[in-house]
């Protein structure tokens, strides 16, 4: 009865504040003042205000809501130990056999790539350590 009071009172006070500031020619925050304050006139009417007041002051429901709470906190832990190992026991199979299908033989020196893998290095300029030729041609498509 209390909450249903509070309630009217509020979206009364706030319908006087709308038209307020409808005097002022502020018509479009005067809207906006409007729907907040009918928001929990709507409530009311709607019976959710009464459920609220009875969920609140119920020790079922607040026993709920710390069985969510628990849920919650051992949900985000066990994310966060999986996130901290690497992924689930799929996903850590599954690197396993990439590494061991990406190793190296065990008398080679270094990885069998091929001679066609490697990239060819892009023959120097002789004019000396300050050739900027690559840059001037950037600079001259771009008009600079």
């Amino acid at each position: 009865m209390i909450a249903e009071t509070v309630c009217s009172a509020v979206a009364v006070a706030g319908l006087g504040i709308a038209g307020v500031t409808a005097y002022r020619k502020r018509f479009l925050s005067a809207a906006r003042i409007a729907a907040y304050s009918l928001l929990p006139l709507g409530l009311v009417m709607t019976g959710i205000v009464e459920w609220l007041a009875d969920t609140a002051f119920s020790p079922t429901a607040w026993a709920g809501f710390g069985v969510l709470g628990a849920a919650w906190a051992l949900f985000a832990t066990t994310r966060a130990v999986e996130r901290r190992r690497g992924g689930t026991r799929k996903e850590r199979r599954a690197a396993a056999r990439a590494e061991r299908s990406d190793a190296v033989a065990a008398g080679a020196s270094a990885p069998s790539l091929g001679q066609g893998a490697r990239p060819a290095a892009a023959p120097r300029a002789q004019g000396g350590a300050d050739d900027f030729s690559d840059i001037e041609a950037i600079l001259k498509k771009h008009g600079i």
